[in-house]
């Protein structure tokens, strides 16, 4: 293990070998990256300034050279002007002395003359060659230069020509096109004529159908206003007795033209029993599953006049009919009304009146053999239900009496086994007390046959040496008898 320090916190923590190597080798790489950066950039340095240097000294070389080739050629020209001054001034008539003694140095300049004009010779004849080789090479290039000329010039007239060839082609497409769209606008104009035509005969007809529904619907609202008049007749010559027996009698027809199909074994009869109260309902319906009761409603009907000056609600008769119900015992109550026929509550459907007494609807005439059906169904269901659970409850009592019986059993095996238990334990005492109680007479034959063996042993080794060696009269005696045998 090896200790190491936080250089910030100052804290020591130690690692093993595997984590210490780790470490280091990331140190060591970290280093090492940073060293190679650091040679990178000296060596990059150190190369700009060699590049720069070399530069310069290839400059200053260039400059020297040129230095001296200027310092050369000044140098040349003036000896080419004092050997031309010098020849002017002998060819003006020097005297032959003086001829004779520049001689010598006429000779050397002639011959540097001739030097300069041979080397001036071979220039202008380098330079002719290279005014030559460059005429030929612009000669060859105007040649390239017009074969490219020409080439465009072909490509472009190919050009043109492909661009005049689709121009056709595109004006012979356009051109057909435009037929086509002329003979497509002729077929739409044909087909938007003809189905204006449709659109005509259909208005036609739906015009006629139209009236003839109009012509329907009048003749129906002429149907209903007349049945409406002799409703309100009919109700206005009825008595208020008749008005309500004349919904009793549609309820009991109602249910009566469908008895034998839907409800074959129900019974529906007025109520006829007067209560303790002195109240009694409208009817009363009760069905049966083999002989059981399982579904029964007290009915009431109610219907009114329009003439009637005092108009009731339904709400009116809610507490009533809740007291007949319960004096009759059927489990829900029905009101089948007419009153307050501009009720969008009650004109909706089935009501629900729970909330204000248990198990009581109020419905229109028309819902009447509707909610016999629900109510019928849903007692069956729950009859089911019922009788199932009762089945159920039979066999969780079958079950509590099994597991009854089983923790009996349970309970009387736990005694015995227990009591069992404890007369093997007393035995198996008893068993150690004897085991030990035979050990030691064990113990006690064993230390006994020990004596008699060592008894033994002592009676062999007994001899008459012994019995008579601290007794001489015994000794002399046995001598004696020794003497005489």
């Amino acid at each position: 293990m090896n200790e190491i320090k936080c250089p910030n916190c100052g804290t020591v923590f130690t690692v093993d070998e595997s984590d210490y190597s780790a470490i280091v080798r990331q140190v060591r790489d970290d280093e090492f990256r940073r060293e190679l950066v650091n040679l990178e950039r000296r060596f990059a340095a150190e190369r700009e300034l060699s590049v720069q240097k070399a530069l310069n000294e290839r400059d200053a070389a260039s400059s020297k050279a040129l230095s001296v080739k200027d310092e050369e050629i000044t140098r040349l020209k003036e000896a080419l002007a004092v050997a031309d001054k010098d020849r002017a001034i002998a060819l003006e008539g020097l005297d032959a002395e003086k001829a004779s003694k520049d001689e010598a140095v006429r000779v050397a300049v002639e011959t540097a003359l001739a030097k300069k004009e041979a080397e001036l010779g071979e220039l202008r004849g380098q330079m002719a060659s290279l005014k030559a080789e460059g005429e030929v090479k612009a000669a060859s290039a105007r040649q390239a230069a017009l074969d490219e000329i020409s080439a465009q010039k072909a490509e472009l007239a190919r050009l043109e020509a492909e661009l005049k060839a689709k121009e056709d082609d595109k004006a012979l497409a356009v051109m057909n096109a435009q037929r086509k769209a002329e003979a497509m606008l002729a077929k739409k104009e044909l087909e938007i004529a003809d189905m204006k035509g449709q659109v005509v005969s259909k208005e036609a007809e739906v015009e006629l159908k139209l009236r003839n529904e109009q012509e329907k619907y009048r003749l129906l609202l002429e149907q209903k206003d007349e049945e409406i008049a002799r409703y309100k007749d009919f109700k206005a010559r009825q008595s208020t007795k008749m008005v309500g027996e004349s919904l009793e009698r549609w309820c009991q027809d109602e249910f009566n033209s469908i008895r034998a199909m839907a409800f074959p074994g129900a019974y529906f009869e007025k109520d006829n029993t007067v209560s303790s109260s002195g109240s009694k309902g409208d009817f009363i319906f009760r069905d049966y599953i083999d002989g059981v009761e399982y579904v029964s409603i007290m009915f009431e009907m109610k219907n009114e006049a329009d003439t009637t000056a005092t108009k009731h609600r339904n709400e009116d008769f809610f507490k009533e009919l809740d007291k007949d119900r319960r004096e009759k015992a059927c489990e829900y109550a029905v009101l089948v009304t007419m009153l307050e026929p501009d009720s969008e509550l009650y004109n909706d459907g089935i009501v629900d009146v729970s909330y204000r007494y248990e198990k009581m609807y109020v419905v229109r005439p028309q819902f009447f053999i509707p909610l016999i059906s629900l109510l019928r169904n849903a007692s069956r269901a729950a009859a089911d239900y019922k009788r199932q659970l009762a089945e159920v409850k039979a066999q969780d009592i079958d079950i509590s009496n099994f597991e009854a019986d089983l923790e009996d059993f349970k309970e009387r095996f736990g005694n015995n086994y227990r009591l069992a238990s404890e007369r093997f334990d007393k035995a198996i005492d008893e068993i150690d007390k004897t085991i030990d109680h035979l050990n030691k007479v064990k113990d006690h034959l064993t230390a006994s046959s020990r004596n008699l063996r060592l008894a033994n042993d002592k009676a062999e080794s007994l001899t008459i040496k012994k019995l008579t060696k601290s007794n001489p009269t015994m000794k002399a005696m046995f001598e004696a008898l020794d003497s005489k045998s």
